[in-house]
C-alpha cells in the first residue's frame, strides 16, 4: 500500500547553540511556504520569540533572506536560527537599538513583498 504524500515541506530546524545540537522537524504547508511562515512556525516549535531571531541559516553556511530561498529548501534540510546576543553568549531581551529580523529590510526590499 502506498504511503499518503502530504503537501508539506519538512525542514529540520534548531537554535544555534554550543550546548544543543539537536534538530526538530517542522511541517510547512507548500501553499503557505514563505520566509515569515518558516520563522513563525520554527519559533513556535522551539519556544522562542521571533523577535529574538537575528538570522536564519541553511547549513552549512547560507543565509536565508526571502521567500524564494525558502522555496528551494528540501525535505529534512538543516536550518539554524541565530539568536541576538549581548556581549556574552546569553540571550538578550529585545531592545529598540537591536532591530529584529521582522523589522530588518531584506537586501532587496521588494523581494520581501513578492511571492514566488
Amino acid at each position: 500500500m502506498a504511503e499518503l504524500q502530504l503537501d508539506v515541506k519538512k525542514p529540520s530546524v534548531r537554535i544555534q547553540s554550543h550546548k544543543e545540537n539537536d534538530f526538530i522537524e517542522v511541517e510547512l504547508d507548500r501553499q503557505e511556504l514563505s520566509y515569515q511562515n518558516l520563522l513563525q512556525v520554527s519559533c513556535y516549535e522551539l519556544g522562542i520569540n521571533p523577535e529574538q531571531v537575528e538570522k536564519i541559516r541553511k547549513l552549512p553556511n547560507t543565509l536565508l533572506r526571502k521567500d524564494k530561498d525558502i522555496l528551494r529548501l528540501q525535505d529534512f534540510q538543516e536550518v539554524e536560527l541565530i539568536l541576538m546576543k549581548n556581549g556574552s553568549s546569553e540571550l538578550t531581551e529585545y531592545t529598540e537599538h537591536t532591530p529584529s529580523l521582522l523589522e530588518k529590510p531584506c537586501y532587496n526590499s521588494n523581494a520581501t513583498k513578492m511571492t514566488y
